[in-house]
């Protein structure tokens, strides 16, 4: 399934990784959840917290999207090989996902609170730089 994926964009001249393209979404979105989540703790501000939920769900609905052409790229590019990169890319995808619902299932932007639901926003950046940087080593090296 992968190879005809691939050999259909390669007769429309897309040549590229599917991925990259696509971490732009959740990527952006935890970085802007967090910035409005800590800008929202200004007291003329707080309206920006029901933004940075909303970067949440979106960035929630753009991880399953990502995750599947960061599959096809890995099975196409590297021929489904196992090797510590990939394994680490999967389960900071999984714990970004796993943070991600939570907060999204427990988060109250009308009455935020620095506690532990603030934790993990900061938390889901921190799992996204380690998402990016290994993605940059798995790429780039």
């Amino acid at each position: 399934m992968t190879e005809i994926i691939f050999e259909f964009l390669n007769k429309i001249g897309f040549t590229h990784p599917l991925h990259p393209a696509l971490t732009h979404i959740p990527m952006g979105m935890v970085m802007g959840a967090v910035v409005f989540r800590m800008a929202s703790f200004l007291p003329r501000l707080k309206f920006l917290a029901k933004t940075g939920y909303h970067c949440i769900i979106l960035g929630l609905l753009g991880v399953f999207p990502t995750a599947f052409a960061g599959y096809l790229d890995w099975q196409h590019t590297f021929g489904g090989e196992w090797e510590f990169l990939i394994i680490l890319k999967i389960v900071l995808a999984a714990v970004l996902t796993i943070l991600l619902a939570a907060i999204a299932f427990t988060d109250d932007p009308e009455n935020t609170r620095f506690d532990k639901k603030t934790f993990f926003y900061i938390l889901i950046v921190l799992v996204a730089i380690g998402l990016g940087f290994s993605g940059g080593e798995l790429q780039y090296g």
